[in-house]
Formats: structure tokens, C-alpha cells, sequence
């Protein structure tokens, strides 16, 4: 169990090493959040069903983190660990291949919470945001999303050969899924065009989970997306059981 610790803490500091990773998960939902916060601010509008533009993007904005996550972080590190040969000299340690990759699920998760924490702050402090929903169900919401999105980073791991390979892949289904899926842009600016065929993508139904949860809604009414994204958790699970490479 030390060393499993001793590995989370190492990768941790990897990660705010790191540029794009901690770029994207820390400090670009802030730039987001200030930047329409100072252009749109919180006032409640019944466009937004009596909520504010921050009160709704704050969810969004945490989806956005979740995917960052998931896929830009996971998966592209873990095909870059594996193309420098670091998972073959880690599966090489007395440590469990369990407890190699529950490190790498544990840092993202933490620093997705981190993300989002500081986004929660921020809004609070600056734009006095509302929040209407119960603590739990936003954090069992949050905890099936960041799972749902890492077992889909594994399986893009473990597909893709090569860290430039999985660059390149990761881009193509990010950005145009945070563009329209709510996280970034709230829904209801949206075409109706858009909002129908937003209906195919994850993040979709990861910003419209957490936004429900985050206004009160019962979980009755989000039967769809917690279906939709626990079978998105056990389809990445069992295709990247059959296809994680080592090395």
C-alpha cells in the first residue's frame, strides 16, 4: 500500500509538471468562467429557467474538466507511457498492475476535483453563484462521470500505438464534443439542430446529468444519462480489459 502512495504522489507531481494537462484542467475553466462571467454576468433570467449564465456554465465547465481528464490526460499519457516503455518497467516492479494504474485513475480523479473545486470558488467568491441541488447527488453525478470518461481514456490507451497517434485521436473527438455538447457554450444558446445531434455525444449527457443534479432535479428525470453512462463505464471496462497494452 506504501508504494501505491508513494506512486500517486510521484505521478501528482508529474502532472503539474506538466503544461497541457494541468493547463486544461486547472487554469483554462477559470479563463472561461471570467471571461463570460465579465461579459454575461450572473444575473438570473428566466432564458436560463431563473438561474444565471455562471450558475449554468459551472456544470458545463465541469464536464469540460471531466473530458479534459479522461482524454486529453489518461489516454494520452498512458500511450505515451507505454510507447517510452515506462508501463513495462513499472509492470517490472513489485507492484501490483492494479495498484500502477489505480495511481494514474486516483491523480486524475484528484485533480478533477481539484478543477472543479476551484472553478465552484470562484464562482462563489466573484459572480455569487447559486446552487440549488443536494451536495451527494452532485458528487455520486460527478464520480459516474469521471469514471465513465477514464474507462473511455483507457480504451483510447490502449487502441492507439503511439502518444502522437493518440494526440492527434483524443483532439478529433474532444473539441468538437466541448463545443457541442453544453460544456462550454450553454445549451440553450444552441441551434436545435445542434442540440439533436449533441444527443450521440458522452459529454452530453455528462453536462446534463451534473446540471440537473447541480439545480435540484430528481434522479428520475436522468434515468437516460446515468444509463447512458454506466454502460459507457462497463463497455470501456470489458474493451479495455481485452485491448490495454503494457508495452
Amino acid at each position: 500500500m506504501r508504494g501505491f502512495w508513494q506512486l500517486t504522489l510521484m505521478e501528482a507531481k508529474l502532472f503539474l509538471r506538466e503544461p497541457m494537462a494541468a493547463f486544461f484542467t486547472l487554469a483554462f475553466p477559470l479563463m472561461m468562467l471570467f471571461l463570460f462571467g465579465s461579459i454575461y454576468g450572473n444575473k438570473p433570467t428566466p432564458f436560463f429557467g431563473g438561474y444565471g449564465s455562471v450558475d449554468v456554465s459551472v456544470p458545463g465547465y465541469t464536464a469540460m474538466i471531466i473530458a479534459t481528464s479522461g482524454l486529453l490526460s489518461l489516454a494520452i499519457t498512458m500511450a505515451s507511457y507505454r510507447e517510452q516503455g515506462i508501463l513495462r518497467r513499472l509492470k517490472a516492479t513489485p507492484l501490483r498492475p492494479q495498484a500502477i494504474l489505480g495511481a494514474q485513475v486516483t491523480v486524475t480523479f484528484l485533480m478533477t476535483a481539484l478543477g472543479m473545486g476551484l472553478l465552484v470558488i470562484a464562482g462563489k467568491v466573484v459572480y455569487g453563484l447559486r446552487f440549488a441541488g443536494n451536495p451527494l447527488s452532485v458528487l455520486a453525478a460527478f464520480v459516474l462521470s469521471c469514471v465513465s470518461f477514464f474507462a473511455l481514456g483507457f480504451v483510447l490507451a490502449g487502441l492507439l500505438p503511439t502518444a502522437r497517434t493518440a494526440q492527434i485521436v483524443v483532439m478529433v473527438f474532444f473539441y468538437p464534443m466541448i463545443f457541442l455538447s453544453g460544456a462550454t457554450l450553454p445549451r440553450e444558446i444552441l441551434p436545435e439542430s445542434i442540440r439533436k445531434f449533441a444527443q450521440v455525444l458522452p459529454l452530453t449527457h455528462v453536462v446534463t446529468l451534473l446540471r440537473g443534479m447541480w439545480t435540484g432535479e430528481p434522479w428520475g428525470k436522468h434515468v437516460v444519462e446515468v444509463g447512458i453512462l454506466s454502460a459507457l463505464l462497463v463497455a470501456g471496462i470489458s474493451i479495455s480489459a481485452k485491448t490495454f497494452r503494457w508495452e
